[in-house]
């Protein structure tokens, strides 16, 4: 799965421990989606995608075999 979060998040100048309070996880967890290690839950993906500003569509992507 390809997704935009760091890229989104850096415009915002958000760090992670911001963007994950807001969402209600661990920096961890921010971490390891953007590092791509996790996949995350549909409603993690829409708060993400509220706290940026855009829509789930924008940052999360399928790649082909996924």
């Amino acid at each position: 799965m390809k997704q935009k979060v760091k890229v989104l998040r850096e415009k915002l100048n958000l760090n992670q421990n911001q963007l994950a309070e807001a969402c209600g996880v661990s920096r961890q967890t921010i971490y390891a989606i953007e590092s791509g290690m996790f996949k995350p839950s549909v409603l993690l993906a829409l708060k993400i995608a509220r706290e940026l500003g855009t829509s789930v569509e924008d940052i999360f992507a399928l790649e082909k075999g996924d």
